[in-house]
């Protein structure tokens, strides 16, 4: 009678050695485990994470809040309406502005484009930018130009400037070399390389993260006004500071709608750019 072979079959070398255990990543991910859990620990006192107990124990002043909250006051809902759609010039007038003085600076930081004499330099001044946020940068500007929307503009286009030159750039350092050979093998310029050679294949890319900043800084620009710099947050700031959480919990209603409006359609205007 037969007998059925119940050895396993041979496993060749190359096999055996992927299907070892690979002790070293393990380690690697125990010990970044082990690090965040560290950081954790030490910044949980530092950080007041411990006062999560005062969500359930002032339970009274929960309850009032929460109940004007969801009474939302629609009465002057022509008043928010008129200051949203401020909100969304100020987010529409510093995206542009950042993107129109961004290209330059991201073709600066580019290291195929330029020498590193001149993108290391720039990559800095960008930096600068992008690490102030724009809530500092809105309280400068109110210093400097007085109060309005003018200081939120600027606020969200020096922030931004240094967002986008980062994001264009990357693009930029990403693309394809062939195309600019080709043209800079029939004598063209520096200037016709990139505008026939960068911009073409760039393109795309830069409409969808200029679309995506604009609904960011929409965000943005909803809170620049509790400093002064216009738009909306001004009004929930009074709103919310005079007790008046059911007239503040409109406001929020009116600029979740708009940003989720303004998100639908960027969306689908990416899907026709990418």
């Amino acid at each position: 009678m037969a007998t059925l072979d119940t050895q396993p079959e041979s496993v060749s070398p190359a096999v055996a050695e992927q299907l070892k255990p690979r002790w070293s990543g393990f380690l690697t991910n125990a010990a970044v485990a082990l690090v965040i859990a560290t950081l954790l620990a030490v910044s949980y006192y530092p950080a007041e994470v411990n006062n999560w107990t005062y969500l359930f124990t002032d339970a009274g002043n929960m309850a009032v809040f929460i109940g004007d909250f969801l009474k939302p006051d629609f009465s002057d809902i022509a008043i928010f309406a008129l200051k949203m759609l401020e909100t969304v010039q100020i987010a529409l007038w510093g995206t542009v502005l950042s993107i129109v003085f961004g290209i330059p600076f991201a073709l600066l930081s580019s290291n195929n484009i330029a020498p590193v004499w001149i993108v290391q330099p720039v990559r800095r001044l960008m930096d600068a930018a992008r690490a102030i946020n724009e809530l500092v940068f809105a309280i400068l500007f109110v210093a400097a130009v007085g109060l309005g929307p003018f200081a939120g503009v600027m606020a969200l286009f020096i922030h931004n400037l240094g967002i986008i030159s980062k994001l264009f750039s990357e693009a930029v350092e990403a693309i394809d070399p062939r195309p600019v050979e080709g043209i800079r093998s029939t004598g063209a310029g520096r200037i016709q390389e990139i505008v026939y050679g960068v911009i073409p294949q760039v393109m795309p890319l830069w409409s969808s993260f200029s679309l995506y900043r604009f609904e960011t800084n929409v965000r943005s620009a909803t809170v620049l006004g509790i400093v002064g710099a216009g738009g909306i947050g001004f009004t929930f700031y009074e709103s919310f500071r005079g007790f008046q959480y059911d007239r503040a919990s409109a406001i929020i209603i009116v600029v979740v709608i708009a940003v989720t409006l303004i998100d639908i359609i960027s969306a689908q205007l990416r899907k026709r750019l990418v």
